[in-house]
């Protein structure tokens, strides 16, 4: 989880608070607590006299001796357990730990995961990373970590212990719907520092960038990206999100907008005050692209990659295809204490321009496609893992999630030399080839390239019968 602070300043009637809004799967903002704490209700205060009778009484008559940090800190992360998975305690090593992250460099194993009914859960494994390497999925139950149980484990007792020095190994237990018995993968710790923004071309015309992560430099990468692909002469264009485990709610809201031509609302907050309530608008200053767009969705896009994909749905700028997200929408708000460490609160819902709820619902495809494993690719999986019968699984999502929070309702080049020509050429067969196997082993950017490929025709025959586009608020669901 890579997390980073900015600042903005807000107002409520009893803190002032200044924080930042960041979104990576779990999205955050930071606060700063002044004074004049609100005075707790006579109720509070007597669950409270209870609270200290019976610390008193561990302290002194517990059969061992027992720190009362210890104890303290167990009742607070007890107290917050009963709230939403995303709410979480982080005492000062961890907060310290959490901070780390804003760099965009640490040692870990690339992978998003999440709490579901007490186990620890992978939502997304972040591709050319140690933990995709080692054929880490999403949906994969961790229920060992080296050799300790992760029932009821914190989210961030469980970052804690899979983050460490960088090439050093950790062994995860990990249980698949797949799997006869839980499977234990050895994994070697690396800086992840992924690159966000790869592309490419399909059929002369047709430009594919896929989005791994909502990182600090996502939206320039995505420039560069446009611009070659514009220097190629493309006229369609797919943005793949599948399994993007979200990043910087301001990179989301970046990227939105350089799709768009004119001012629009793309995503905004509502929760308890309105200080929490805040609308992310695109804006005219830079032409956005204008080409015919495809988004690929799955349930691991999450958080940042569920925004864009619903505000470019509403908006009617894109075509969704694929299956339902993870319905992750829901605000984080890192508050820091006086001992140094912090509270993560949940402070807030995300809403797509048109007033849909993202948290626990997700984003639904305008085109539903589950994805197909390949009979020759499936073959070579059951010969390294016999007792694997499919790959295709079901993905978990937020609502599937213990406690989870509920969505309420919606309201160009140079001339080769002629000595280079020769390579030149086997490149572009190489090249074409392996984008040719990348399409036989993808069912759903298949009929992405698909769709876009028929694009003009379609226009034509629309244009000449003088009728209008289909509904994109229609749904077609395709297996």
């Amino acid at each position: 989880m890579n997390l980073s602070l900015a600042g903005k300043t807000i107002k409520t009637g009893f803190v002032r608070l200044m924080f930042v809004m960041i979104l990576l799967g779990l999205p955050t903002q930071t606060l700063y607590a002044d004074e004049n704490i609100e005075e707790p209700k006579p109720d509070t205060y007597s669950k409270l006299k209870i609270f200290s009778e019976v610390l008193s009484l561990i302290e002194s008559n517990y059969v061992e001796s027992v720190e009362s940090d210890a104890i303290v800190n167990g009742a607070i992360r007890g107290m917050v357990k009963s709230l939403d998975p995303h709410t979480s305690y982080l005492p000062p090593a961890s907060y310290k730990e959490m901070q780390v992250e804003t760099t965009g460099k640490f040692g870990g194993l690339g992978i998003e995961i999440s709490i579901r009914d007490g186990i620890l859960t992978v939502v997304s494994p972040i591709e050319e990373t140690p933990a995709f390497e080692v054929g880490i999925q999403a949906g994969d139950k961790i229920i060992k970590i080296e050799d300790e149980s992760t029932l009821d484990m914190t989210l961030q007792d469980a970052v804690s212990r899979l983050r460490g020095e960088t090439g050093s190994p950790v062994t995860v237990t990990i249980f698949r719907e797949s799997f006869k018995a839980p499977k234990e993968f050895t994994i070697v710790r690396a800086i992840i520092k992924v690159r966000s923004v790869v592309h490419k071309r399909y059929k002369k015309d047709i430009g594919y960038i896929k989005i791994r992560s909502f990182s600090k430099n996502t939206s320039l990468d995505l420039d560069k990206a446009l611009a070659e692909l514009k220097s190629k002469e493309i006229s369609k264009l797919i943005l793949d999100l599948r399994n993007n485990p979200g990043g910087l709610l301001n990179q989301a809201v970046e990227v939105t907008d350089r799709f768009l031509n004119r001012e629009n609302l793309i995503v905004y907050t509502k929760g308890r005050s309105d200080e929490q309530n805040m609308r992310f608008t695109s804006h005219d200053k830079v032409a956005g692209v204008s080409y015919p767009l495809i988004i690929l969705v799955n349930g691991g896009s999450a958080s940042a990659s569920e925004i864009v994909a619903g505000a470019l749905q509403d908006l009617n700028r894109a075509i969704i295809v694929g299956t339902p997200t993870f319905g992750k929408g829901s605000v984080q708000t890192i508050i820091p204490l006086s001992d140094g460490s912090a509270l993560r609160l949940t402070t807030a819902r995300y809403y797509t321009p048109s007033g849909r709820v993202i948290q626990e619902n997700g984003i639904e495809p305008d085109i539903t496609i589950e994805r197909q494993v390949p009979e020759e690719v499936g073959k070579a999986e059951k010969e390294k893992e016999p007792e694997e019968k499919t790959r295709l699984r079901r993905f978990l999502r937020e609502k599937d999630l213990k406690k989870h929070l509920k969505g309420k309702s919606s309201i160009g080049g140079a001339v080769e030399e002629e000595s280079s020509e020769k390579n030149t050429i086997e490149k572009g067969e190489a090249e074409e080839t392996s984008l040719n196997e990348d399409l036989a082993k993808d069912n759903q950017l298949q009929h992405a390239v698909s769709l876009l490929s028929g694009w003009e025709v379609m226009k034509k025959v629309f244009k000449n019968l003088q009728v209008p586009l289909p509904d994109p608020d229609s749904r077609i669901s395709m297996h």
